[in-house]
């Protein structure tokens, strides 16, 4: 659902399958069609090097709009690829997942780890022309910061001790101690001085209208329907070849795929059924190009902690041995994914593999409820303790068939240890303001991105459980805190993962969500676009260097 905001841009595309576009345009808003074409040149092969060119639009199917263009305003992976599009981080990660520089040529970190000094890039300017400089940085710094920000994200920038301005291209910040998330939580997005100095955040225009340093810029924005962003030429790292990024935001996967298959959509993320039994006809093979990987992302059941019928363990630990992961991974993934028993991703150096583990037994499960008081039964066959019967609602996002279908088997699952689950789909917008951020559910279905940071302050810290913040489940335990904290603050790298192998026992052992699966990303991309280089980071990585040859050329963009 959303990601760590020190991620920037990296995920933008990982999570293709929340994204969406509209249902009543065939080709992207703002560009003439032009006349039809093949998806390679006379007599090219897929290996002939291609000659970039410029031009061209590239239309982005997704299930969801954006919210707030403000990055750390919002917590949705839907803003935040908009956003990444618009602005830049002083750091970010290269295709092999180094950090590298961004708006900060390069850094020097004291010999002690407390003090990280920026040398920031010159000649960079705002999509308004003015220059970018340290004074930007402590501008955003100074609003994250502020008590006044309703920003879930502070948390990384608060164990600043102090920040400074040396000239107008170096920024340093020193720590009150060692902090590990420190050097990447400056991927966070820089925002313009001259537009956020002395005013309410909360009623800036760039909510609505980014104003950045990045590759693009916003034309357009028609709520519901499509978000149009077209390519600065002055962008420091390179004009993108690509003119015009369109995202097409359509609620329905089976309708995004029918766009697809029309032209009317150039990317998308497939769903397992998709990937595996709609789209290996000839005309797909020669039009298209499909990519499948182990994303950074893992979906899960939550549960309301706040709702007495959750805050036992042995009921939450009943519900995990009462679902079939495997049965998820076949049923639902088509086999394209892998079981997930915590929040890192499998195979990556933070991953414990030996947590408890929660195979498919009912009658385990039963045990386990009777113990927790749910020994009687109703008439309808459903559980009751104290007179109240055991029923509860999942509630997830529209259009997203995986969720869906998740939900569907885990209500036929449960129903057999006597737990009755309704399934109940919401508008995204709604689903986040007016459920998620007031915690006003009894259970969720929805998924993370995995950032490449570790760190798990701003999720799973007691301390990040008010209304709009990550922690909305409301989990508090104290030897998890310290545990994240004494990650947090130290480098060594086999510490931390002596850390981060112990907090995730004892997530396994509390079961405040129950972790489902972590999904391959399947994203489908029309073969006209050159330069795509799966990479560890994925594909959009170089997402300015992808380009149409003049001949495949699809659109020309209107100014």
């Amino acid at each position: 659902m959303r990601s760590k905001l020190s991620t920037y841009s990296l995920l933008i595309f990982l999570l293709a399958l929340t994204g969406g576009c509209s249902q009543q345009e065939s080709s992207p808003p703002s560009v003439e069609k032009k006349a039809p074409v093949q998806s390679t040149l006379p007599g090219q092969t897929d290996n002939t090097p291609a000659k970039p060119a410029y031009g061209d639009a590239i239309v982005e199917g997704s299930i969801g709009d954006a919210t707030n263009l403000i990055p750390f305003l919002s917590s949705d992976s839907s803003s935040h690829g908009i956003a990444g599009l618009a602005y830049n981080g002083l750091i970010k990660y290269d295709k092999d997942l180094n950090m590298v520089g961004d708006l900060a040529e390069s850094w020097d970190v004291s010999p002690d780890g407390l003090t990280i000094t920026f040398h920031l890039r010159k000649n960079v300017k705002w999509q308004d022309g003015k220059p970018f400089t340290a004074e930007d940085v402590m501008a955003t710094y100074r609003v994250i910061i502020d008590p006044k920000t309703p920003t879930p994200y502070a948390g990384d920038f608060q164990q600043v001790k102090t920040a400074e301005i040396l000239d107008p291209y170096t920024f340093r910040v020193t720590y009150g101690q060692p902090f590990a998330p420190g050097l990447n939580s400056w991927g966070a997005a820089i925002l313009p001085a001259h537009v956020i100095s002395g005013t309410d955040i909360t009623k800036s225009p760039l909510s609505r209208q980014p104003m950045g340093t990045g590759p693009y810029r916003l034309k357009e924005w028609i709520t519901g329907q499509k978000i149009v962003l077209t390519s600065n030429h002055d962008y420091f790292e390179g004009r993108p070849y690509i003119d015009q990024y369109v995202y097409r935001i359509i609620p329905d996967m089976a309708t995004m795929f029918l766009e697809l298959k029309s032209g009317g959509v150039d990317q998308m993320g497939l769903t397992p059924l998709q990937y595996e039994r709609q789209t290996n006809t000839p005309s797909f093979q020669e039009n298209y190009r499909k990519y499948r990987y182990l994303s950074f992302s893992y979906t899960y059941l939550g549960f309301n902690l706040l709702d007495p019928k959750f805050q036992d363990k042995r009921v939450r630990q009943a519900i995990a041995h009462a679902i079939d992961k495997q049965e998820l991974i076949d049923g639902v993934l088509l086999g394209l994914g892998k079981e997930a028993t915590g929040p890192f991703k499998p195979g990556t150096w933070v991953y414990n593999p030996n947590v408890k583990k929660y195979p498919y037994d009912p009658e385990k499960a039963k045990q386990l409820l009777a113990e927790a008081g749910w020994k009687q039964t109703n008439a309808e066959g459903v559980l009751v303790k104290d007179g109240v019967p055991f029923e509860f609602t999942i509630i997830t996002n529209p259009g997203n068939a995986l969720r869906e279908k998740t939900g569907v088997i885990i209500q036929q699952r449960l129903k057999k240890i006597g737990i009755s689950v309704k399934i109940r789909t919401i508008e995204w917008a709604a689903f986040l303001k007016q459920f998620i951020d007031q915690k006003k559910f009894e259970a969720t279905i929805l998924a993370w991105t995995i950032p490449q940071d570790p760190d798990l302050y701003d999720v799973w810290h007691s301390s990040k459980t008010r209304p709009g913040e990550l922690n909305f489940i409301s989990y508090q335990n104290p030897e998890l805190d310290l545990l994240i904290q004494s990650a947090r603050h130290t480098f060594d790298r086999a510490k931390q993962k002596e850390i981060y192998f112990k907090i995730q026992e004892i997530l396994a052992e509390d079961q405040p969500y129950d972790f489902l699966y972590v999904p391959d990303a399947l994203p489908i991309i029309s073969a006209r676009f050159h330069g795509v280089q799966p990479a560890p980071a994925g594909i959009s990585y170089n997402f300015i260097k992808w380009f149409v040859p003049d001949k495949l050329q699809k659109y020309k963009v209107l100014p």
